[in-house]
């Protein structure tokens, strides 16, 4: 496998095969990121990418079944270069039964929904969608580049294509000024765009990132692990998805939750009460990753 750089997928992607077909991050401006701030955005030849996959279906050909490409926000290429890739993948991975990449919303408003509906129809089958927070104050503080309606706008774009969505939001990232509306209207936010999965990550404030200068500043601090806990306490018993399998698994985060919205809303919020009241042992802080 080539790649240039850090490789980042969701947790879910552990056991997927990761195809680079962009470098970076063509948005690049969260303040909260350095995920790619060394990377220049650009699109891989497709070429490239076609021989990536030929190359692994010789070595792999009957061992793969998920397929997540990257970098930061693949979904963005151009329709000729996706169907080029997913018509390879079908063909190369007989056991091929997902196609996955990050995407944010503005690129899947660049997308009509017949052009969703024909990725969908070639494979691609879920969409990670990070808008962190659905506090509009929030968003443009952290320049995610998208307001709530523009996310929900989007969601509901690619819920009709038939294309799965994963929704990940941040814990912290309001910091404590505005910590109850971010967590209040994240709830919302997931209710709203409704995804089959959603899951929180914890802030990690990042050397050199804008969001540290902020920090350092004095104009950002980030909010304790107990009131982080509250946020999550907050968005687990507002939020209303149809049916989402929600999860705290990353390992930026101090808790390790999962369960069914709203199947499991009780059994989670008793989970959270315990750690918030210092009953569960919490992931120590030399153990998290970002």
């Amino acid at each position: 496998m080539r790649y240039e750089g850090k490789i980042y997928r969701p947790p879910s992607e552990a056991d997927a095969y990761i195809l680079q077909a962009t470098v970076g991050c063509s948005w690049n401006r969260c303040t909260y990121c350095d995920m790619y701030s060394d990377k220049v955005y650009r699109e891989r030849e497709v070429e490239a990418c076609l021989e990536d996959l030929r190359t692994a279906a010789a070595i792999a050909r009957n061992r793969v079944d998920k397929l997540f490409v990257g970098d930061g926000d693949a979904l963005g290429m151009p329709m000729d270069r996706w169907l080029a890739i997913l018509k390879a993948a079908d063909g190369g991975f007989p056991l091929l039964r997902r196609v996955s990449c990050y995407a944010t919303a503005i690129n899947i408003l660049k997308k009509t929904p017949d052009e969703l509906a024909a990725l969908r129809e070639a494979g691609l089958k879920r969409l990670y969608i990070g808008p962190e927070s659905g506090d509009d104050a929030t968003l443009k503080r952290i320049a995610k580049g998208s307001t709530f309606a523009e996310h929900v706008a989007a969601a509901e774009r690619a819920r009709a294509a038939g294309i799965e969505l994963s929704v990940i939001v941040l814990l912290g990232i309001a910091g404590t000024e505005r910590a109850a509306e971010h967590a209040s209207a994240t709830a919302r936010l997931i209710s709203a765009m409704d995804p089959a999965f959603a899951s929180a990550l914890t802030t990690t404030v990042v050397p050199k990132t804008p969001l540290h200068t902020l920090q350092t500043r004095g104009r950002f601090a980030l909010p304790s692990v107990v009131e982080m806990l509250r946020e999550l306490r907050t968005i687990v018993d507002e939020a209303r998805p149809t049916d989402a399998l929600f999860r705290t698994n990353h390992a930026s985060n101090y808790l390790a939750i999962g369960g069914r919205l709203p199947r499991d809303r009780v059994a989670i919020l008793a989970t959270i009460d315990s750690a918030i009241a210092g009953e569960v042992t919490l992931r120590p802080e030399w153990a998290r990753g970002l």
